[in-house]
């Protein structure tokens, strides 16, 4: 039987349902022409091998009239072009859901089951008029996207953290974990990395804070970011690792790679999850002291979340100066406490008193970031650790976020400020041959 006789039974057997239109939710008549058009493009692209995206995006075009000519003249133009792009965007992209991922404004994709899709932008959530047709469709999406990278999502392992190509950060979920359906977050990344001139323009922080870390990273202080999620920890952290000098060997090490770093000398670590026998799981720990070994001038980790401090913690004390990280905590002094509480998970009995000493001799700084109500990202702290005081970690707010209310524009109004107090490595940055301004610390209060 021929492709185009088997098309035309597929044909009778829906002459009866009516012709779709254009709307939040597909019609049945709209997912069997759409599926119909799909098999008969993907046996006639096997006779188109080899060929790059645009090359295959024309031929799509041009096979689909052929099909529309033959098969289903009575539809619109307006149908035929919406059949188009939604067959290119299944056979070349991620389905639905790759116009809101090609939307620069778009800045995370939430897909909660088939028939919910939400998106945020400028820091607010909206719900898409985008569906899937069923399960199966958002479980195809998610093959599609873990597949190239190795990993991988059934019943045994259900949940799976990924990323695109691009760098964004996915995260899927399928039942029987996600009693909705398959569930499917991706987190995007700019395809140019921000720079520190671009969160200074959002409001991320000021000029002279910005300057002030771009200091403190070429002088080999260690830094971590801290905020909650969504906060912007891992932009941050690219922008801060954009100020490692070049001549530095770089060592990244990550869950899934996102840092996007322009330094020549660059050597970038992912984390493995175990096989389907239980086998072969590579964790951010074992990345972290087989990096030790790699004669790093620098050691950037993605997200510090367990047991994997301690290491971290005993690098930074070991002569690895100009480590950066982040972690997941409200305050500065809640990262510390967390601190605490992962170098415990590494399961060795070490006295409070050591654990603390532990991190006031690593740390130099706490980045704290933040998502406001209205969505933007502030860095509402810059704190400096300045050792032990009896058995506590004494730390010092060098800028903070002043916040003063709501504007006329319903954004959060405020302003960055200094404390007025200067580092105590103040006298280490100098030797580095770096100049502070006595007016990066004039004090507003």
């Amino acid at each position: 039987m021929s492709l185009f006789t088997r098309y035309k039974e597929e044909k009778r057997e829906m002459e009866n349902a009516p012709v779709f239109v254009q709307s939040k939710q597909k019609s049945k008549r709209f997912w069997e022409v759409e599926a119909s058009l799909h098999s008969y493009l993907l046996d006639e692209l096997k006779k188109y091998q080899g060929r790059t995206q645009e090359e295959e995006t024309k031929v799509i075009e041009e096979l689909s009239q052929v099909y529309f000519e033959e098969e289903e003249s009575r539809l619109s133009f307006e149908e035929k072009q919406e059949l188009i792009s939604y067959v290119k965007h299944e056979l070349l992209a991620y389905g639905p859901i790759t116009p809101l991922l090609e939307n620069p404004q778009v800045s995370e994709v939430m897909v909660n089951g088939p028939k919910e899709v939400y998106f945020e932008k400028n820091g607010k959530l909206f719900r898409s008029e985008t569906v899937f047709e069923d399960d199966l469709h958002v479980m195809r999406v998610i093959e599609k996207i873990v597949a190239p990278i190795g990993r991988r999502v059934d019943e045994s392992s259900p949940m799976v953290d990924a990323r695109l190509p691009d760098g964004s950060r996915v995260n899927a979920i399928i039942p029987p974990l996600a009693l909705k359906g398959p569930s499917l977050t991706i987190r995007k990344f700019s395809e140019t990395p921000f720079t520190i001139h671009d969160l200074i323009r959002f409001g991320t922080l000021s000029e002279n804070m910005g300057e002030f870390l771009d200091i403190c990273v070429k002088s080999k202080l260690n830094i971590f970011i801290s905020g909650g999620t969504g906060s912007g920890k891992t932009s941050t952290l690219n922008v801060l690792s954009s100020f490692i000098p070049n001549e530095d060997r770089i060592i990244t090490i990550e869950d899934a790679a996102e840092l996007k770093l322009n330094q020549e000398h660059i050597v970038s670590l992912e984390s493995r999850p175990p096989n389907i026998e239980g086998k072969g799981h590579i964790s951010i720990r074992d990345l972290v002291r087989n990096s030790l070994r790699m004669r790093p001038d620098r050691i950037v980790v993605g997200e510090v979340r367990g047991a994997e401090a301690l290491d971290m913690l005993q690098a930074m004390n070991t002569g690895h100066d100009g480590s950066l990280s982040t972690g997941h905590a409200n305050s500065p002094r809640d990262l510390v406490a967390r601190l605490e509480t992962m170098v415990m998970m590494a399961g060795f009995d070490l006295p409070v008193r050591a654990i603390r000493e532990q991190i006031s001799g690593a740390i130099h700084l706490i980045v704290q970031q933040a998502r406001m109500k209205d969505g933007t990202r502030k860095i509402t702290h810059i704190t400096e650790v300045l050792g032990m005081e009896g058995d506590t970690i004494v730390l010092q707010d060098l800028y903070l976020f002043r916040e003063s209310g709501l504007g006329d524009d319903g954004k959060i109004a405020g302003q960055f400020v200094s404390t007025g107090i200067r580092p105590r490595f103040t006298e280490q940055l100098e030797l580095n041959g770096y100049k502070m301004p006595a007016s990066w610390f004039a004090s507003e209060w």
